[in-house]
């Protein structure tokens, strides 16, 4: 595997947590858990992983910015490099014993993502990426969105919005109008692997709003790099912004987006 000295850093810290998260997932019933909002919980696991994480990568570029799904953002003495992180992504799935999550670290300069790593160490799949280089599985294997061409092959991801979220009516619609036209939805509850499954082509395309930069950072480089196209669900929205993102393979991207959008 090679990368920079930034994306090598990235991929240590992500492995480092990966071994302390595995040990709590196999004793995932003894976790003491606190509510964070209904169906959003937050774990010891999770805040720890964020804490090494924290820990690998200020210590080692203390001067840049940061922004993590536990502990916030902070501003770095430099204005234009900045650590995204989401240290357990896939949290609910975590708890009740399903081996599907992730840790997702994105590296952003200029207010561009530059470096993404999403990992997956129930299944141990490393995919990363860094703009210009390309997307890629593990050592040495290229990853390409899907080839496939009609809406009808297709298969999409989403997330159903759960508790007080008010996006559902919005999420219902959409899956009424694109349901009857592919070949299935799936929603498996981790926007970052939903994201490297779209990049891998495992999944023709994803939709979902209401999302932190930490869930999707890491992701949108996967599928750029995989030679997907990336955008808000609207004309005026920015992903890492609104939370609002709509990805999927070149050929049917904008058949996809017409159905998401109406």
């Amino acid at each position: 595997m090679q990368g920079s000295a930034n994306l090598n850093l990235m991929i240590k810290a992500a492995r480092r947590a990966a071994r302390s998260l595995i040990k709590d997932f196999r004793e995932v019933e003894n976790l003491q858990v606190s509510a964070k909002g209904p169906g959003d919980f937050v774990t010891k696991a999770d805040r720890e992983a964020e804490r090494m994480i924290k820990e690998d990568l200020m210590g080692a570029r203390p001067t840049y910015g940061w922004l993590g799904e536990e502990t916030g953002g902070q501003e770095g003495q430099d204005p234009t490099r900045r650590w995204i992180v989401d240290p357990l992504d896939g949290t609910t799935n975590f708890l009740h014993g399903m081996p599907h999550w992730a840790i997702s670290i994105a590296l952003e300069h200029k207010g561009e993502i530059v470096s993404a790593v999403v990992y997956d160490p129930a299944k141990d799949e490393m995919f990363w990426a860094e703009k210009g280089a390309g997307c890629w599985l593990n050592d040495n294997r290229r990853l390409r969105v899907s080839a496939r061409k009609n809406m009808h092959e297709a298969v999409f991801a989403t997330g159903v919005p759960f508790g007080a979220r008010k996006t559902l009516p919005a999420t219902m619609k959409d899956l009424a109008a694109l349901m009857p036209v592919s070949a299935g939805v799936r929603r498996w509850g981790a926007a970052s692997l939903d994201l490297a499954y779209v990049a891998a082509g495992r999944y023709e395309g994803y939709w979902e709003r209401e999302l932190g930069a930490w869930d999707i950072a890491a992701g949108i480089l996967l599928v750029k790099e995989a030679g997907g196209l990336v955008s808000g669900i609207r004309e005026d929205q920015d992903p890492v912004q609104s939370g609002s993102i709509i990805a999927g393979n070149e050929v049917m991207f904008e058949s996809f987006r017409k159905v998401i959008r109406g």
